[in-house]
This record gives C-alpha cells, sequence and structure tokens, in this order.
C-alpha cells in the first residue's frame, strides 16, 4: 500500500488524521493486537506518509459541511469530518477523485457522495 501511495502526488487527508492513526495503533496494541515491533513500524510508515500529504484544516465551512453529512448520513462525527475535507477538497468534483477507507459506514456515505472508494 505504501507504494500506491508513493505512486499518487495528491495524498490529501483530513488535518486529524495522523492522531486518528496513532490511535488506532495505540489502541491495537493495549488490545494485544499488534506487537511492539509491528507497531513501531506502522508509526514509522505513518510518520513518512505526514511528511508527504496535504491536510484540509479545520474551518467553519468544514464544520458546516461535516454538519450537513451527519443529518443524511450513518456516520461518527470523526467521518464526518473525513468526507467533509475530502468534498471541500475535491470542490465537489467527487467523480474524479477517490476515498480510502476501511470503515463501512464512511465507504458507503463516501460512495452516495460520488466518490470511489478504494479498496475495491
Amino acid at each position: 500500500m505504501v507504494g500506491e501511495v508513493q505512486a499518487d502526488p495528491a495524498l490529501v487527508v483530513w488535518w486529524a488524521t495522523r492522531t486518528e492513526c496513532l490511535s488506532a495503533l495505540a489502541r491495537r496494541r493495549r488490545d494485544r493486537q499488534l506487537s511492539a515491533p509491528v507497531e513501531q513500524r506502522a508509526r514509522r510508515v505513518l510518520v513518512a506518509l505526514a511528511a508527504e500529504w496535504s491536510e484540509v484544516l479545520p474551518s467553519e465551512t468544514l464544520r458546516q459541511r461535516s454538519e450537513r453529512l451527519l443529518l443524511v448520513h450513518a456516520l461518527r462525527a470523526v467521518d464526518a469530518f473525513q468526507l467533509a475535507a475530502a468534498l471541500l477538497w475535491s470542490r465537489g468534483e467527487t467523480a474524479a477523485h477517490a476515498v480510502v477507507s476501511f470503515d463501512d459506514r464512511l465507504r458507503e456515505a463516501a460512495r452516495r457522495e460520488g466518490f470511489e472508494v478504494l479498496p475495491e
């Protein structure tokens, strides 16, 4: 997956993505689903990716878009922010862009908003 990401010069993420990923890694380590070496390797990959990606920053427009998404999709707030960031970045031209997620609710909402959803 890292190779695929490196091949995409326009990797854009929501401002809190790095923190969300670190939270998931820490949770899996605490739950003994990841060993310490695997977690550390994942953290290094994340730091390398974060150094290359662009971030959509928090704004009032983003908050308003997130709140609209919560009304029309079965999303958690954090996922609404993710999708709102993608919508703002794409300027609503969703058919030309993809959203990467492993969360079923976020995937469905992104699909309904017109994005290609990866992985397939």
